[in-house]
């Protein structure tokens, strides 16, 4: 006699599925709404000795949003410019090109960069010509 395992999706006291082991399944989290969820397996003998896992999952089929401006657990103050982006990613069967890159503001590194490089141009040709 097989194992019996029950499967549990976070704290409901109705198992998801009740079959014995092994087994192949599918878990199907477009029934789920986005965020966390825990998955609970109970396993039991056929002595009737239990065993649990638990694991923690986040399920997100809704459209991916993205945030630009604020970080998670900033402090802020006064106006904040923010870029909100929302994209999804289709049926699964073809893919969206529509809206799926973020905008984004140029990271200061670039700015840093640009302004060093037009900075020793300018100074290479102003010693070049001087030295002419």
């Amino acid at each position: 006699m097989n194992s019996k395992i029950l499967i549990f999706i976070d704290d409901d006291p109705a198992p998801l599925t009740n079959v014995s082991a092994p087994v192949n399944l599918q878990l199907d989290t477009r029934k789920l709404v986005d965020g966390a969820h825990k998955l609970r397996i109970v396993s039991q003998d056929p002595a009737g000795v239990e065993g649990i896992r638990e694991i923690n999952f986040q399920v997100r089929n809704g459209p991916a949003i993205i945030v630009e401006g604020i970080g998670e657990g900033e402090t802020v103050d006064g106006i904040l410019p923010l870029m909100i982006n929302a994209y999804s990613k289709g049926d699964q069967k073809t893919f969206l090109i529509d809206g799926v890159e973020s905008p984004q503001s140029v990271p200061v590194w670039v700015w840093i960069t640009i302004i060093s490089f037009v900075a020793w141009s300018i100074f290479y040709t102003i010693s070049y010509l001087s030295s002419n």
